[in-house]
Order: structure tokens, then C-alpha cells, then sequence
């Protein structure tokens, strides 16, 4: 692995003068995943490149698998944004030929030569969002990037990683010129209360979340009443009607209390300002549902993009929604601290992610747990893995990203994510031997319920 010779700011310096001198004249492939986070980093990317006046294309995909890698041309740029540190001997294999690299994922080989790249856990892994460094990356070749700092805020909301702030992201916060203001974090705290309730998935509230005649007790047990039809906002609410609707919550979800209040932060956005964790999940909505090309534009204000957008997460929420209905009623298999939730073809794959780290964050599991869900598409299975709390220092919970890897080894397959959130695919025909080798990995037993 590469060795640590030099600070996270002074890679991102040297990587960022490497790349303006050799995409000059040359065209550039960007390649970035899917999520809030991968798509804010394409966003940014794309408006410093069109400022640099580059040739470059932007391809938005779910995973990173060899077939797509040795499909990219030999001859032209490769950059990728918040994916590949998990597919560096793929890449190697490929014989791509300049190859650029923005991740802040694990990485589980070594870095060979001709492969440039900026990665926190190459540097005392830092907690920083890929955006956040893309931001960081094309602000040093491009000054007029400093516009792009809200998309980095974005990202880095979409990567939970808004309690993690230090340096470096403090910075970006202060570039975006990012207003802060502590409070209940139900979103979005800018629209009516009772439809902010009604889709909160984070945290989850048991008779609360998708149930309207659910939230409508809530407030009225938390004395909050409607005016003509009409109720306030979050960010409206009295300091005492406040105190009473957490009261109210913590009654129903009592481990909503580590993360029910925290820091909102409003973006101007549209020329309007708006909770940020609002704008995250659009954009997180629609690449789910497979409108990347929305969520690009979405990101770069395109005139459109924002009804677009809204639609889409009205959808999606509905989405996420039954698909908690349906894992409350699923067979499980469950053992000592986790817990697998084969879904198949009941919901789709780009949601069993989200839906694996509401559960990691409700009352349902008890910190530490692995939840692991699966479902199917086309011929392959996406496996999400996620740790309930996500607290660094939980002693007794283990890496995912590791027990995944040691399975998929085994059997065969594609690993990327974190020490608490990773994920992993795999051909249908090893579906059965791939649950008995994590069977075996973590120890269960099966139990339905």
C-alpha cells in the first residue's frame, strides 16, 4: 500500500496539478457512483471541467465491475469519484493508462504505479466525504469552484458524515457560505410538520412514520395544533412546543434520543433556502429510482430539474415506506448481533441500502447489530451491510466491509464501503452458497418471524 509521506491537503495539491497538466488537450472520462455523495462529486467535477473548458463525458453507475472497468478506453482519462479504491487490481488488470482517483472508501489492495489518488485512509483516515475532496481537488485548479462548496455539503449530509465536522469540512461549510442552526433533525424542517413526521425514516418512529392518523396523535400529544388546516414548520415551532414533540417521539422510539436533535443546515438552493438534509435525500431519491440524468441536473440548478425532482421523491418515499411494511412482515434469519433479510425480488436494489441503515438507526435492533439485506436484479444480488448505532466505539461490533470481503473471496464477487456501511454483489446462482458462508462467518442461527 502506498506509503503516508505527506498531508491529505498536500495530495490533493500534487494529484490536482498532475491531472491540469495531463487532461490538457486530452479527453477526460468521469466515472462516479450513484449516491448523493458520488453524484455531488460528478456535479462539482462537471462545472469545474466546463469552466476549464475540457472535453469530457460523465458516467453514473451503482458498482464498479470488472466487465465495466475493462470496458473503459484504454487511451483516454479515467477519473473516478467516490468508487474504486475496492477495484484497484481490476484496474490494474484493465491496462488503463492514466488513471485518476477521488475516494474516501477502503481500500484493500495496494496502489500500483500510474494510478493517482486521493483517499483519507491513505492519510489518517480523515472523515471526509468524496465530494467534500472533490471540492478540495478542483478548487485548487479552479478558484471559481468555491460556488460548488453547497454541492460538497450536500454529499457529505448524504454520507451521514455532518457529525464528523473538522477541518477540512468546517472549511467547505464556511466556503458555502452554509447557515447552522441546532434542532430537531426531522426533514424537511422548512415544510409543514405533520408531512415531515409522516415520511421520517430517520429516525424511525414506530406509528409515526407512514402513518397519518399516527402523526396527527403525535401532535396532538405534543400540543401542537394546525391553524386553519395548516400546520408550522419545524423551524416555525415554539422552544416549548419543541420540547414537547421530542418528548412525544422519545416515547415511542427511546434511542431516538442520540439522534433526534442536532445541527440543521440551510443552503441556498434555487435561489431559496433550504434544509440541506431535504435537498440530500432528492437527490439520493432520484438516482435510486434511476434518474441519475435528473439528479445531475437537480445538482447543477438546472432550470426543471426541480419539479423533476420532487416528483421523483414523493415516489420514492412511498418506496421506502412499503418496503418497511414488507421487511416487518419477512422471514429473517437471525443469530447472535445480526440479522439477514433476504428481500429477493420484493424490493428493488438500489433501496435495500437505504432501507438496511433506517434499521440500523431505529429502535428495532439493539447497537451493534448487523443488519445485511439482499435483493435481486437481473442475474445478481446487491447485498447492503450496515452496524446499528454506527458509533466508533462500539466494542463488540465488527468491520462489514471485512466480514464481506472474506465471504466474497470465497465465493466470488464485487466489495466496496466502510468499516460500518458496505455492500457487495454477487451472481443469483451463488445466492445459497453465499448465505451459508456468511452464515458461518457470523456464527447464526435461522429463526423466522
Amino acid at each position: 500500500m502506498e506509503k503516508e509521506v505527506d498531508s491529505l491537503e498536500e495530495k490533493i495539491k500534487a494529484v490536482s496539478k498532475k491531472f491540469l497538466e495531463k487532461s490538457h488537450g486530452r479527453e477526460v472520462i468521469v466515472v462516479s457512483h450513484f449516491d448523493t455523495d458520488g453524484i455531488t462529486s460528478a456535479a462539482i467535477m462537471t462545472k469545474c471541467l466546463q469552466r476549464l473548458d475540457r472535453k469530457f463525458s460523465v458516467r453514473i453507475v451503482k458498482s464498479l465491475e470488472k466487465s465495466f472497468i475493462d470496458s473503459l478506453p484504454k487511451d483516454k482519462i479515467i477519473l473516478f469519484l467516490d468508487l474504486s479504491s475496492g477495484s484497484l487490481n481490476h484496474i490494474e488488470n484493465a491496462g488503463l493508462k492514466e488513471v485518476f482517483i477521488i475516494d474516501h472508501h477502503e481500500l484493500v489492495q495496494g496502489v500500483s504505479e500510474g494510478i493517482e489518488i486521493v483517499n483519507p485512509q491513505l492519510h489518517k483516515k480523515e472523515k471526509i466525504s468524496s465530494s467534500g475532496l472533490t471540492y478540495l481537488f478542483c478548487k485548487e485548479i479552479d478558484p471559481e469552484s468555491k460556488k460548488s462548496a453547497k454541492l460538497a455539503v450536500l454529499g457529505m449530509i448524504g454520507d451521514l458524515l455532518e457529525k464528523e465536522i473538522d477541518k477540512l469540512n468546517n472549511g467547505i461549510l464556511e466556503d458555502g457560505e452554509i447557515k447552522k442552526k441546532r434542532g430537531l433533525l426531522i426533514y424537511p424542517s422548512t415544510r409543514p410538520i405533520n408531512r415531515a413526521l409522516e415520511y421520517c425514516s430517520n429516525p424511525y418512529i414506530p406509528g409515526v412514520t407512514g402513518n397519518p392518523l399516527g402523526v396527527l396523535e403525535l401532535l396532538r400529544e405534543a400540543g401542537i395544533e394546525n391553524s386553519r388546516g395548516q400546520y408550522k414548520s419545524l423551524m416555525e415551532i415554539s422552544e416549548e412546543e419543541m420540547k414537547r414533540l421530542v418528548t412525544a417521539i422519545m416515547l415511542r422510539n427511546p434511542k431516538a434520543a442520540e439522534q433526534i436533535i442536532g445541527d440543521i443546515f440551510l443552503i441556498k438552493f434555487f435561489n431559496k433556502v433550504e434544509d440541506a438534509r431535504e435537498l440530500s435525500a432528492m437527490v439520493n431519491a432520484c438516482s435510486r429510482l434511476g434518474q441519475n440524468g435528473v439528479a445531475l441536473r437537480f445538482c447543477m440548478e438546472v432550470p426543471g430539474a426541480r419539479k423533476e425532482a420532487e416528483e421523483i421523491h414523493i415516489k420514492y418515499k412511498q418506496h421506502i415506506i412499503s418496503g418497511l411494511d414488507f421487511i416487518s412482515k419477512a422471514e429473517k434469519i437471525i443469530g447472535k448481533n445480526f440479522v439477514i433479510i433476504n428481500t429477493k425480488d420484493q424490493i428493488k436494489d438500489t433501496i435495500v441500502g437505504t432501507l438496511a441503515s433506517i434499521l440500523s438507526n431505529s429502535s428495532v435492533y439493539e447497537k451493534g447489530t448487523i443488519i445485511i439485506t439482499m435483493a435481486y436484479y437481473d442475474d445478481k444480488i446487491k447485498v447492503s451491510a450496515r452496524v446499528c448505532g454506527r458509533d466508533n466505539d462500539i466494542s463488540n461490533s465488527r468491520n462489514v466491509r471485512s466480514i464481506l470481503n472474506g465471504v466474497i473471496k470465497e465465493i466470488g464477487g464485487e466489495v466496496g464501503g466502510h468499516e460500518f456501511a458496505a455492500g457487495c454483489i454477487l451472481t443469483k446462482d451463488k445466492e445459497k452458497k453465499f448465505i451459508e458462508a456468511l452464515k458461518k462467518a457470523l456464527e447464526i442461527e435461522l429463526v423466522k418471524i
